[in-house]
């Protein structure tokens, strides 16, 4: 009988004991365990199985469930390691997830942290039963079982717990902390951000730092959020993040799991196919499918190909991050959007409180969460210089949905859609009406302070790179003639309009008015020669425009075939 996809598994007793296809990852523990380093930070985007993982951990060094679990292993790679295996069930184990600590205020989170560590004591409620505790512990145990303990002991629980094990084992525990950040992004969210990073700061460092009782641990999240000192002082502790080469191939599918996934699905005839919709990562030099996405195109394969990974979340902080994002910004996500690369340094010790302070920082955070990919990566002088993609189509069409609710968020769908067509049928006295409602409405969303339309601009290249992707080349700032043009529209079909859009932005102090600022731009395009590569393509049919801004003024003028510039 063939076995199951089980999605979203994130048990890993509940997963093996079940008929569910597993992928073998269980060599996780050998590197775990052989690495020299006491506390390792392994930072991976979501839904690559960071929590599969850490259970499966659990399971395997449990001291309480050995007799239970000892079976859960067999066939397994682990198990082809003799003397890895002499370490199952000889571990006290404390597992605990953050993953759902999402809260509105810092209140709510404080209460959702006196329920999370009530649950943890509950499932060792065994200790109160231990003659190797002084009833000191045990009334702090009740404490926080009950929801009644101070903040403080709340701050301090997780490490007591550890000493109450190895008081009552003898032994160290081995500590496994997943989703350590998923609160520190919902402060961040919900501004309460400086109140988060204290709480966890204080949860974990009284956790890891300098403590006698632990063994290993192995933390997850997102990011690795370093400089806010969360982890300061830890001298043992070793973070892996995509960028580096421990742990690469143990979180998400690499490409040969791929292939025994699709073979004994049978669906070898369209791993080309997932490839290109799932394919993409790279986790220093190690090439990763998105796990989540896989295993739920396997199992829905009738219904074809979906961005489940992108779907599985609401993805909030990254659409707040590209909408802030500055004019070069957008001129570089337009390069991504068609599928070029560009090139940037990457910091992945990437601070929370500082990811929109830069564009490299807003780069960085979205390659940390699995929204760009590294193609390359270069150490230069301890700088991490990367060229940087889109994944896979499945991410492409992220941002293509982003951009569409940006612009139906100003304007609706239909407007938008209607405006572009105007452009391109060549009835520029009904497209320059619609542009001039559109940068109206969105000078305040794309740029609060109103002063860049440049940034409004490139959100409009960005709309046609979208929408008319079918039917037109969209190019934007690109080398034409004897110069640059700001956008190009070339048809794929040569009988159709061809189009180049100059911009011009004339500061309000200058005495420049808006007719010579659009009579100097279309000489720039005769001038630049900017029509040539439409020319050699066999486009007849050209319309020039200049687009000018001046203060809260817009125009656009057309040039004609013959005599003077047409004011639109």
């Amino acid at each position: 009988m063939r076995k199951n996809i089980q999605i979203g598994a994130s048990d890993f007793k509940e997963l093996i004991e079940g008929n569910n296809f597993f992928v073998d990852k269980s060599l996780l523990i050998k590197e775990f365990i052989e690495n020299g380093a006491k506390i390792i930070l392994t930072p991976r985007p979501r839904r690559f199985g960071k929590t599969l993982n850490l259970s499966m951990l659990r399971y395997f060094f449990d001291i309480r469930t050995k007799d239970d679990t000892k079976d859960l292993f067999k066939n397994l790679k682990i198990e082809n390691e003799k003397e890895i295996m002499k370490l199952q069930g000889q571990y006290p184990v404390i597992f605990i997830t953050f993953k759902n600590q999402k809260h509105i205020s810092f209140e709510d989170f404080q209460d959702g942290i006196k329920v999370l560590l009530s649950n943890l004591y509950k499932e060792h409620e065994y200790l109160l039963y231990s003659n190797k505790l002084s009833e000191f512990d045990k009334n702090d145990f009740k404490e926080i079982i009950s929801r009644k303990a101070s903040i403080g002991v709340l701050y301090e629980g997780i490490s007591n717990l550890m000493g109450y094990m190895n008081k009552h084992y003898g032994k160290k525990v081995m500590l496994f902390i997943d989703e350590y950040d998923v609160p520190i992004q919902e402060g961040y969210l919900r501004g309460y951000y400086d109140n988060m990073i204290v709480s966890i700061r204080n949860l974990l460092t009284s956790a890891l730092k300098d403590n006698p009782y632990v063994e290993k641990s192995l933390i997850t999240g997102i990011l690795r959020v370093a400089k806010e000192s969360i982890f300061s002082g830890l001298n043992n502790l070793e973070v892996n993040t995509i960028l580096r080469y421990n742990f690469n191939d143990k979180f998400g599918f690499t490409e040969n799991e791929v292939f025994d996934l699709a073979n004994y699905y049978e669906a070898v005839e369209k791993i080309e196919s997932i490839k290109k919709w799932y394919n993409g990562y790279v986790f220093a030099g190690e090439v990763v499918y998105n796990p989540w996405s896989v295993l739920n195109y396997l199992k829905n394969i009738k219904e074809g190909f979906m961005p489940y990974w992108i779907n599985s979340s609401n993805n909030d902080l990254i659409k707040k991050l590209l909408i802030k994002g500055d004019k070069n910004m957008k001129l570089e996500l337009e390069d991504l959007i068609e599928g070029k690369s560009i090139n940037k340094v990457i910091d992945d010790s990437i601070v929370m409180s500082e990811v929109e302070d830069s564009n490299d920082n807003i780069w960085s955070f979205l390659l940390l969460s699995g929204y760009l990919k590294a193609v390359k990566t270069e150490n230069i002088r301890g700088r991490l210089k990367c060229e940087l993609k889109i994944p896979n189509e499945e991410v492409h069409i992220f941002y293509e949905n982003l951009i569409k609710k940006w612009f139906n968020e100003t304007m609706t769908n239909e407007k938008y859609e209607l405006m572009l067509n105007m452009l391109i049928n060549g009835e520029i006295e009904i497209f320059s009406g619609i542009f001039k409602q559109f940068v109206i409405n969105n000078l305040s969303y794309f740029d609060v302070s109103g002063t860049e339309p440049e940034r409004v601009y490139h959100a409009f290249v960005l709309g046609m790179l979208i929408s008319l992707s079918d039917k037109y080349e969209v190019k934007s700032n690109k080398e034409s003639g004897y110069g640059r043009y700001d956008v190009m529209l070339i048809p794929k079909d040569i009988s159709k309009i061809g189009i180049v859009i100059e911009f011009k932005k004339i500061d309000d102090f200058l005495k420049t008015t808006i007719e010579d600022g659009s009579k100097a731009a279309l000489k720039q395009i005769e001038d630049m020669k900017y029509s040539q590569e439409l020319e050699s393509r066999g486009v007849k049919n050209i319309i020039k425009l200049a687009i000018v801004f001046k203060g809260k003024e817009i125009e656009i003028t057309q040039a004609p075939e013959n005599g003077n510039p047409r004011l639109i």
